[in-house]
């Protein structure tokens, strides 16, 4: 697949620790997003989402798993705070059973990474990722990474292996890891652990609850993770964050984007042609923003739409409105906002702060809003903003499943099929 140039239009820790990391995310949140109060007016009320995670949250990404974004992360890498780490993931709840017939990343869709650096709500620069047709479930498929400041200027590109997949072998493959000597940066590509720790359907429920006038945390209590025992495809980065800073100093936004060609043709002869621009399919950037906060009627056109158009105010009547039918008050209302909407719906990182711990990093203050990492309890921060301090302690889903990797790629190996007499499949539905 060509790249065509898209224009810019401007881990299981104690529960203690898991709890003081925690409350160090939230007070971090409220110091850095007070001054947001007041940002968005009134709205009238607006439906609110029956799911709070980013798989298949829209209509058109249901039909769409190869395209469907789960999870964005950033981060400083922990063992080298020179190296910003780049993650995201599609086509989530895959059974360990179907490693091999699901691993392949679908070659028509082309992956993006977009960076902000100039402190306004434009990316500035694009990484693309995109895969060569897989030939063979034994082989890997060839990657192509690409980056490129927005206005074209400045390419570099580069080759990789994915990890190849598999439903056979009892224990998941080691990744593999290509570093790029031109640019220093680290690629990796393949099946992992699905990283995001959550129970949905309590999460449903309580907010069922609210609705109904009769808030009940106690529906948050079943402490079961959706996501535990799935796997999910991983497309992982490690960048010199010298490569990624602008004018706005040490900070950059951070957001994913999966894309199709606008025409695509089928045949006999070739199994795709892709020509014309490309359309946006999925985006995210902030956790649980489409799924939990846009109305059902405009999923569909948030995913297609920019981060401007969220620094523009598209879509602030809708999550206005969905915050105050859950009972936000103003002022939680505004830090939300700052986050979400003031400068687009993007993960920002300083890279000033440093990064340290296992898992992908554990110290306090580093984490989520500041990016996110993949051991930041993300639900529990969002959840007490929401319920306006302190209505409830949480979703009780306090780690992932299984301890994250220590090293780049960070994410947890696949699942593996349970050998002959294992009944349990580790999934919490």
């Amino acid at each position: 697949m060509k790249i065509r140039p898209i224009a810019k239009s401007k881990p299981n820790q104690s529960h203690n620790d898991q709890v003081t990391k925690g409350k160090t995310m939230k007070r971090n949140l409220l110091l850095t997003c007070r001054c947001a109060l007041g940002l968005l007016a009134a709205h009238a009320l607006a439906p609110v989402a029956g799911r709070a995670a980013d798989h298949a949250e829209a209509p058109l990404v249901e039909s769409d798993q190869a395209a469907d974004i789960a999870d964005v992360y950033t981060f400083l890498d922990p063992n080298d705070n020179a190296k910003v780490i780049l993650a995201f993931d599609v086509h989530g709840f895959i059974v360990p059973g179907e490693n091999g017939n699901l691993g392949g990343f679908d070659k028509d869709v082309l992956f993006r990474f977009n960076v902000e650096n100039t402190g306004d709500a434009a990316p500035d620069k694009y990484i693309y990722v995109n895969f060569d047709e897989q030939t063979s479930r034994s082989q890997p498929q060839t990657a192509h990474v690409t980056v490129a400041r927005t206005d074209s200027t400045n390419k570099t590109s580069f080759t990789a292996p994915s990890t190849v997949s598999s439903a056979t072998s009892p224990t998941a493959a080691t990744p593999v890891v290509t570093t790029d000597a031109a640019t220093g940066i680290s690629f990796f590509a393949g099946l992992t652990d699905d990283p995001f720790f959550f129970d949905i359907p309590g999460f449903n429920r309580f907010v069922g609850s609210v609705l109904g006038g009769s808030p009940n945390v106690t529906l948050l209590n079943r402490g079961r993770d959706t996501f535990a025992g799935y796997n999910i495809q991983m497309i992982a980065l490690s960048v010199p964050a010298a490569m990624l800073k602008g004018s706005a100093g040490n900070v950059i936004g951070v957001s994913a984007t999966t894309l199709r060609g606008r025409n695509t043709h089928r045949s006999e002869k070739r199994d795709a042609f892709d020509s014309g621009d490309f359309v946006a399919i999925d985006r995210m950037g902030i956790p649980a923003v489409n799924t939990a906060l846009i109305p059902f009627a405009r999923k569909n056109e948030y995913n297609r739409a920019t981060t401007q158009d969220d620094a523009a105010g598209k879509f602030a009547g809708d999550i206005v409105g969905t915050l105050t039918a859950l009972g936000t008050d103003a002022a939680h209302v505004g830090i939300l906002a700052s986050v979400a909407v003031a400068k687009g719906d993007m993960l920002h990182l300083d890279t000033s702060k440093a990064n340290s711990g296992p898992q992908g990093g554990t110290v306090a203050g580093a984490g989520f809003p500041n990016g996110r990492r993949p051991a930041d309890d993300v639900i529990d921060t969002l959840l007490f903003l929401i319920t306006n301090e302190g209505l409830t302690t949480g979703d009780h889903v306090n780690a992932n499943d299984v301890s994250f990797r220590d090293a780049f790629p960070f994410f947890a190996p696949s699942h593996q099929p349970r050998d002959t007499g294992v009944v349990d499949d580790n999934t919490r539905n």
